[in-house]
Parts: C-alpha cells; structure tokens; sequence
C-alpha cells in the first residue's frame, strides 16, 4: 500500500459518491465497476468480486446517510414510500447479502449485470407525466415487494440498490424524480445497513479501502446533492441512463468474452 494506491482508492470514492448525491443511487453503480477495474490500470492487485461488494456495501452506508442529511428540512423525503419500500428492501439485503457467500466470482458479477439490464431497461421506457410534489399516492403492496427483490439481489452484490431503485419508483410507481432522489438515498441508506452486517458478519469487508472510500463519500456526497437541487430535470434523468447503461455493457462484456 502506498500513497498512489490510497488516492485511487479515495479518487474512486469520491467520483461514485458524487454520483450518489446527484443522482440518489448509493453509488455502487459506478463503485463496484471502477473498483474491479481501476486499481488494475494502476498497477495494483485487482480486487476479487466478493471484496468488491464488500467494500461496497458498507461504503454505501455513508454515502447514502450522508446525501439524506443534505435533504434536511426539504419536502422531497416522502416519509411513507421511505417506510414501504426501506423495510422491504432492508429484508431481503439480510437474506441476499447472507447468501452471497455461497456464490463465486461470475455468480456475484452475473447478478450484478442482470440488475444493471434491467435498470437500464426501465431507464428507457416512457416515464408517467407526474412531476408535482403534492400528494402522491402509490401501490404500497406492489411497492413492498419489488423492494424485497430487489434487496436480495443488492445484498448479493453489496450495492445499496438505488440504481435500480430509481427506476422502479419513476416508472412502475411514478413517483415524481425530485422526490424519487431524495427518497431513494434514504431507503438504500435503510437497505445498506442489512446489507453491510451481513457482509461484515461473513468476512467480506477490506477494511483500509472501505474507510478510504468511506473519507471520500462524506466529502463528496454532500456535494453531489447540491448540485442535484440545480440540475435540470430531464437532464438528471439522461445521465442516469446512460451511466446504467454503459456499466452493464461493460460487465456484461467482461462476462461474455
């Protein structure tokens, strides 16, 4: 370990938690990918899959809370979807994140391609027009359960599940996109807790470049949320599209070949 090594690290942290903060997603999205990949181009020891989503999920933790508390005293939390789906997605994070022990390197990364598909997918189709922030009402029941999949499937990965979040409160539930970033940091903050306990509990966290990471998002979080609150609408929601979509074109590559 030395200092070239330590500003990749905080380099990538700072870079996935700014995304994080701007586009309400925990972060892993573009985390994990650059974790696997960057070190490497450096010339350091890549990171196996499982250290990854290690790293990743308890990284994710502070990342998230610290995107939320940049919301503070802002209408865009909504308490109930924030309760619905945190409490479904926080269950199956404990199951997934359990369970991924049992998986092996192209398993971890296979599910992780698969969430990031469908993501990019939903990022595409046409989006309810429903972008003022009065009451909102939503499918509670339909909304518990897509949270409980997708908690399974982003405990494996150790990803907070805002990627794919994001997407399912804007198209399946139609949540308006303000709210949709805000909310969603607040419920991956809510899964990353499962999430990371079961990972820590299994042994699956590096800790020196899991407190790097953790530096870095503290930074960095705040700052992508500020920006966030200025960004055009449509614009924020083209840029998590093609975010979604070049990452799993690039796992997926890497699966294939």
């Amino acid at each position: 370990m030395d200092i070239t090594w330590i500003l990749t690290i905080f380099g990538i942290g700072l870079i996935g938690s700014f995304i994080s903060g701007m586009l309400g997603i925990g972060g892993a999205i573009i985390k994990f990918p650059l974790l696997l990949y960057v070190p490497p181009l450096f010339g350091f020891a890549a990171f196996t899959s499982h250290q990854v989503s290690g790293i990743s999920a308890v990284e994710v933790m502070f990342a998230s809370i610290a995107g939320v508390l940049a919301y503070r005293g802002s209408n865009l939390l909504h308490k109930p979807l924030i309760l619905t789906m945190g409490t479904g997605i926080v269950l199956g994070s404990f199951v997934g994140s359990f369970g991924s022990s049992y998986f092996n390197e192209e398993s971890v990364n296979m599910v992780y391609g698969i969430l990031a598909i469908l993501a990019a997918v939903m990022m595409f189709i046409p989006k309810k027009k429903v972008e003022q922030q009065g009451d909102i009402v939503f499918n509670k029941g339909l909304a518990f359960f897509l949270a409980i999949l997708v908690g399974v499937a982003s405990g494996i990965v150790g990803a907070g599940g805002g990627f794919i979040l994001v997407p399912i409160m804007l198209v399946i539930l139609g949540i308006p996109t303000r709210i949709t970033i805000a909310s969603s940091l607040a419920i991956t903050f809510i899964a990353s807790i499962g999430g990371s306990i079961g990972k820590i509990t299994t042994g699956q966290v590096d800790w020196i470049p899991a407190i790097i990471m953790i530096v870095a998002s503290l930074i960095a979080a705040p700052i992508g949320t500020k920006v966030s609150k200025k960004m055009n609408i449509k614009a924020l929601q083209i840029f998590l599209a093609i975010l979604i979509l070049a990452t799993a074109a690039k796992i997926w590559f890497d699966i294939l070949m």
